[in-house]
């Protein structure tokens, strides 16, 4: 079960419960050691990893008695390391997670309790038995699902005269180079993000979060869009695709190149008024929008990054 569903009561005990289970207050310890964190976005796999570590003898622990009052360090110290990773990643073009905390529409609750859903690696002391060292991996899904906030799909605009259009089981958009920025005079690459836009070249938007099914996303585990790299589409396969992306796309993908990408952060393709006909046009593409299959090629060093 996601984050979603689980129901307020129910998850300020499980919020209890967990971090004093877990994630325990530590009032019994005397002084806290200086927590190394470090982070990493994977955008192509859709998931925040975490170490954190610390030094047994600035804390005063021995090995291996130490052990319980190692994890209670780290437990006590979890929301404050992780929560400014979390803060950090791009929500849209204009604003972070942290962004939309200070605006109210996410609360340090649900923030607290997709901390405290992360995958957790049992720690363990290092192999030179100095340090204590703990990993922890959050599924960007779930940050994906307590932002969902409509409770059904909006309609895309239906171009008064409709373009002949095949129908298509997904669609890929190619922006894994330099680009023009729109309404800049300089280039970039493509910015992988929570909840991205696509723009047509007359500035008509033709997909936003708002446009998805709530169902689909708020299920805490889909994205809205597929971030891949470009050798997941020239594969020597009956479809010519990875696999795993013909789970999202179908075999019958609809590949449209990026002219141009948008955004205070760039992080929303333009494509050709033409391509976003063929996907506005008949009610088959349009339910691609609405049910998120949708894949982004986009340049590899921009898949992964770490975080401060």
């Amino acid at each position: 079960m996601g984050y979603k569903g689980i129901k307020p009561a129910f998850l300020a005990v499980y919020l209890i419960f967990f971090a004093s289970g877990l994630f325990a207050a530590g009032n019994s310890i005397p002084g806290v050691p200086d927590i190394g964190v470090s982070g990493k976005m994977d955008w192509e796999k859709g998931e925040l990893s975490v170490t954190a570590e610390f030094n047994i003898g600035q804390a005063g622990i021995r090995f291996p008695s130490g052990r319980n009052q190692a994890e209670e360090i780290l437990g006590s110290e979890y929301l404050g390391f992780i929560k400014p990773l979390l803060f950090s990643l791009q929500a849209d073009s204009s604003s972070t997670v942290e962004d939309l905390v200070n605006r109210g529409e996410l609360s340090q609750q649900e923030l607290d309790g997709i901390c405290l859903a992360a995958q957790k690696t049992p720690p363990n002391f290092t192999a030179d038995l100095t340090r204590f060292s703990g990993s922890y991996t959050v599924k960007q899904s779930m940050i994906t699902a307590a932002l969902i906030r409509h409770s059904r799909a909006g309609e895309p605009i239906r171009p008064v005269i409709p373009s002949p259009a095949a129908n298509y089981t997904g669609i890929i958009i190619v922006a894994d180079t330099m680009l023009p920025i729109h309404g800049r005079n300089t280039s970039a690459l493509l910015n992988p993000c929570l909840f991205p836009k696509i723009w047509d070249s007359e500035m008509n938007l033709i997909y936003e979060k708002n446009l998805t099914d709530p169902q689909v996303l708020g299920s805490g585990e889909r994205n809205m869009v597929q971030y891949i790299r470009s050798d997941a589409i020239y594969k020597s396969t009956p479809s010519g695709l990875d696999p795993e992306l013909v789970k999202l796309v179908g075999d019958r993908p609809l590949k449209i190149f990026a002219g141009s990408i948008y955004g205070l952060v760039p992080t929303d393709p333009v494509i050709d008024r033409d391509d976003a006909l063929v996907i506005l046009s008949n009610d088959n593409n349009r339910r691609l929008l609405r049910d998120g299959k949708i894949a982004f090629v986009i340049n590899e060093n921009m898949l992964s990054r770490a975080l401060p």
